[in-house]
């Protein structure tokens, strides 16, 4: 056996120890089984390639200064380094982002950049913070999505279907209103059909030559004269991120195979996630996720999730999908893959820091004294705290909260040092990586 960051000892020996260390006589956890090539869908690695040059390239945004990347970069964890990012209207990448003032945006994204590691992973079975792109085989295209039956029909997976909605949102990609035909489209309520924002979207990939070559290579009915439809974008972005952001080759993934052990503040770490902490009852499984929605009454700020006509800063979570009780301020289970690289945390980024979240995330009550300063949100003259200021909102917010375990100082350490064995050194170095340039001719982000 391999030594990981410590000598090196039996796992079961090093469980054992943390345990003693603890005080605490329960016996070694019961671990998730080991990933393989089975829990995730097969990638043709041209298909990769060119959802790669996709995911990279500006023209997907209405005013063609946003990628995918942009929000989602893997030097950021596959997240933007910000509480809530600016996509449409900023410069720059990560925390360095700033607001363009000759195109100040109008808010900013109401919800933290979620990291993308193993979103093709069968298991899944719903995407953003809500759930509000899920699978659904009651719907003719075999998932529910707020655009229900307009959504067109040609998804290789959900995930394909996830990376249609970014591009029409303007505070993320689209611009506002009668900036560009893109964000006009999307204003007169015109995403689908020939006119809509999609088949706008598709009309500019479609006329670069290097494109349009890629295409008809890549899917033979395109080749025999179909024309490209934006299901075939998504399906390639989605192949790209399947295969670049798959991650099952950490130093844990190598304990749940047997091949090396932890040292003891990390299998100290481990014994608590497992055991008395309760970690577990929601990042279960190989992907550290239940799936499930959940309120943890983490701190609100920024514009919400309200509708244009409304006025609130509120974002009711699950709730706002699904209109049950029980979904008040409820949101999705994060997988903890590499989650050490994909500060700040919550859906609204409100810590800075792993230990910082630990340390508030099953006290419901904290949202009551939260620091401010743990915000990492760029200059933007707009109303960041309308919720936070607000003394029956974060009353309701704290109500809904789950209690549960709450960690001390050297419980905190240790749980960080497992949680640091979730990073993977194959999906951070990348698979493809940065292409140096995108046949758009636009520029790549890049730090």
């Amino acid at each position: 056996m391999r030594r990981i960051a410590g000598r090196s000892v039996g796992l079961l020996g090093l469980l054992a120890v943390g345990a003693l260390a603890a005080g605490a006589s329960d016996a070694p956890p019961a671990l998730p089984r080991a990933l393989s090539d089975a829990d995730f869908r097969p990638v043709r690695i041209e298909e990769a390639r060119l959802g790669q040059l996709l995911f990279y390239d500006p023209l997907l945004s209405g005013n063609r200064e946003v990628a995918c990347a942009t929000c989602h970069h893997p030097a950021l964890g596959t997240s933007d380094g910000l509480s809530l990012g600016l996509g449409d209207g900023g410069r720059g990448l990560g925390p360095e982002r700033v607001a363009d003032p000759d195109n100040l945006p109008e808010e900013r994204v109401p919800r933290n950049a979620q990291a993308l590691w193993n979103l093709g992973a069968l298991e899944y079975q719903s995407m953003f913070h809500d759930g509000r792109v899920e699978v659904d085989q009651s719907r003719p295209n075999g998932m529910r999505t707020p655009l229900d039956e307009d959504m067109p029909a040609g998804f290789a997976s959900m995930l394909a279907a996830q990376t249609m909605f970014p591009v029409i949102s303007p505070d993320e990609m689209a611009g506002h209103y009668q900036e560009n035909e893109i964000s006009t489209a999307v204003r007169l309520g015109m995403i689908s059909g020939p006119e809509g924002a999609w088949a706008r979207l598709t009309a500019r990939v479609a006329a670069v030559p290097d494109y349009a070559r890629l295409f008809a290579e890549v899917y033979p009915e395109i080749a025999a004269g179909r024309p490209i439809a934006f299901t075939d974008v998504s399906n390639a972005i989605a192949a790209f991120m399947e295969f670049e952001f798959r991650s099952d080759t950490a130093p844990f993934d190598a304990v749940l195979r047997g091949e090396a052990t932890m040292a003891p503040e990390a299998a100290e770490g481990m014994r608590l996630f497992y055991g008395e902490a309760g970690c577990v009852s929601c990042h279960s499984g190989p992907f550290l996720t239940d799936h499930g929605f959940h309120a943890m009454g983490e701190p609100q700020f920024g514009p919400g999730k309200g509708a244009r006509f409304e006025t609130h800063h509120r974002d009711e979570g699950r709730f706002r999908v699904t209109g049950q009780a029980g979904d008040w301020y409820a949101f999705r289970t994060p997988a903890l893959r590499n989650v050490a690289l994909t500060a700040p945390y919550g859906h609204s980024g409100a810590h800075r820091t792993l230990a910082g979240f630990l340390a508030h995330h099953t006290d419901g009550g904290a949202v009551a004294v939260y620091d401010r300063a743990e915000a990492v949100l760029p200059a933007l003259q707009v109303e960041d705290w309308a919720v936070l200021d607000d003394p029956a909102q974060v009353s309701a917010i704290a109500e809904a909260a789950v209690r549960g375990f709450r960690p001390d100082a050297g419980q905190i350490a240790a749980l960080v040092a497992f949680l640091e064995t979730l990073t993977d050194p194959v999906a951070v170095s990348g698979r493809l990586g940065v292409p140096a340039s995108v046949p758009s001719g636009l520029i790549v982000p890049n730090p």
